[in-house]
């Protein structure tokens, strides 16, 4: 595909997202704000960029924890409300495989991008993980340049699910029967 397709491609995706998005109902933006905060003082609190009496940091943050948790929040979030039906759409019956293919697909990549965000923002030495496995040092020396890294992918994730999710609620991808289409035509 060459890059005016792909950048045709990705424009439309956009647009399809807007369009889901002007669709919203309050209560869906309700459900993205509560469980954007929610995202964010959980992530927040366990990873002490929200100081706290509860848990300590050995290693300071990073100017970029705060933005990469705020966007993954309200990524996460938004992610969230797109699973909430609105009062007025009717129950569909979609093609089972091909739902089941594309739902699995967007909630793996909305909690893999969960947690990677907890994985980046968090404090390299206080991950037990990266602790256990590198050792003190080796958190330092290799879990600690790595955060960043994760942390797009975190982001990248994230905004995918995302918009997949919100092109589903406005484009169905639909495989016609060929023998429909067939008839249709020879009757018009």
């Amino acid at each position: 595909m060459s890059q005016h397709g792909v950048v045709a491609r990705v424009r439309r995706e956009l647009r399809l997202a807007g369009r889901a998005l002007r669709a919203w109902t309050p209560r869906q933006y309700g459900v993205a704000a509560a469980t954007a905060l929610g995202f964010a003082l959980l992530v927040g609190i366990v990873t002490v960029l929200i100081p706290n009496p509860w848990f300590a940091r050995d290693i300071e943050t990073v100017w970029w924890n705060y933005p990469v948790l705020a966007l993954t929040a309200v990524g996460s979030g938004m992610l969230a409300a797109t699973y909430v039906r609105p009062p007025s759409a009717q129950q569909v019956e979609p093609d089972a495989a091909l739902a089941s293919k594309a739902e699995k697909r967007n909630a793996r990549m909305g909690v893999a991008g969960g947690l990677l965000t907890w994985f980046a923002v968090g404090c390299p030495v206080c991950n037990k993980i990266a602790l256990l496995a590198l050792g003190y040092s080796g958190a330092i020396t290799w879990f600690a340049p790595l955060q960043p890294v994760l942390a797009v992918v975190a982001l990248a994730l994230t905004c995918l699910a995302l918009i997949w999710r919100l092109r589903g609620q406005v484009a169905c991808p639909v495989t016609p029967n060929p023998d429909q289409r067939n008839r249709e035509e020879v009757s018009v």
